[in-house]
């Protein structure tokens, strides 16, 4: 699959204020972006990720590296490769709230040299794709929240650019417009073959529409990879396991020792204990501990793990798990 975004050796320093010294934001940085993709590109508040994301729109300009956006470097064509993107912003800042649903959409495709006569049918075809044509006449200023989250991303959809950069996108919504809100990303993705990059602290979201995720901690990459890898790799390795009987201190203190992640609960004659395995084979290990003292195993599950519990353990260092590049 080709490329449309590469980002080479990414590094942006800012100066502390009235301080001499400096802090790194983005260290050096690279991944790339796939024609037709969904990605997630996430990090902890002060990770570098807002660096990023503002660098890819053109917003500042890194120390150095550089931003390929289909094949045009945006330092060198700054405006020839911004022409390939669109951002949707947190708080719909790219929308005029006094002006109504269509003439926002007409107001912006103005904006792009085209008329009002020249858009007039996709602007009608945009406002029934999105569920909007109801309230077309209506200021943004009264629509609800999830509608004007819709207008925004029709805006976007309007610029005809191949690249979506969403920041936040179901940030305040309630259940219904959110899952909405995911349908529509994915039948742009899908039917138009947008490239969509998802920036968001919602991780349902990312995993449930995200076939990639790129994690950025303290100012460097710490995963690259396919949300389905994140969630089989570390599904293998979270357990649940009912005893019929409570573990001796020396059983409790191997535990400690060689599963760092875990959690003993003891009962009056009973316990339960959940414990994540650095690596699937120490299964084996945990059995050999569980052997000292005959305990008997009334049952094992495996725990089910979500997206959120995977991205925290990412970003802590909780896990082990090598940066994939993947393709």
């Amino acid at each position: 699959m080709e490329p449309i975004i590469e980002v080479k050796d990414l590094y942006k320093m800012y100066k502390k204020r009235g301080m001499k010294e400096s802090i790194t934001a983005v260290n050096h940085i690279s991944f790339t972006v796939n024609q037709g993709e969904i990605l997630g590109l996430l990090g902890p508040n002060g990770a570098g990720k807002s660096t990023t994301i503002k660098m890819i729109c053109g917003l500042i300009k890194p120390d150095s590296g550089n931003i390929i956006i289909k094949g045009i470097d945006n330092q060198e064509k700054r405006l020839k490769s911004l022409s390939h993107i669109s951002a949707v912003l947190e708080g719909n800042r790219n929308l005029y709230w006094r002006l109504t649903v269509r003439e926002n959409l007409e107001y912006f495709a103005g904006n792009r040299g085209l008329s009002r006569k020249d858009v007039a049918e996709t602007v009608d075809n945009l406002l029934e794709q999105f569920n909007l044509k109801h309230k077309e006449k209506e200021l943004v200023n009264r629509l609800s929240r999830g509608m004007q989250q819709k207008l925004a991303i029709a805006v976007a959809m309007l610029a005809d650019s191949d690249v979506i950069l969403l920041d936040e996108p179901t940030l305040g919504l309630d259940v219904e417009t959110s899952y909405e809100v995911r349908e529509l990303l994915l039948k742009v993705a899908n039917e138009y073959n947008r490239t969509i990059i998802i920036s968001s602290h919602d991780m349902d979201v990312i995993q449930d529409i995200c076939e990639r995720t790129v994690i950025i901690n303290n100012g460097t990459i710490v995963t690259d990879d396919r949300v389905e890898n994140l969630l089989k790799l570390f599904d293998a390795r979270a357990y649940r396991l009912s005893l019929g009987s409570l573990l001796s201190v020396k059983q409790q203190q191997l535990l400690k020792e060689n599963f760092p992640i875990h959690e003993y609960i003891p009962d009056t004659f009973k316990s339960l204990l959940e414990i994540e395995l650095p690596k699937s084979e120490q299964i084996y290990d945990l059995f050999d501990i569980l052997k000292l003292e005959s305990t008997p195993v009334e049952a094992i599950d495996k725990k089910t793990v979500n997206f959120e519990q995977i991205f925290m353990k990412i970003v802590k260092g909780e896990m082990q798990h090598e940066v994939v590049k993947s393709s």
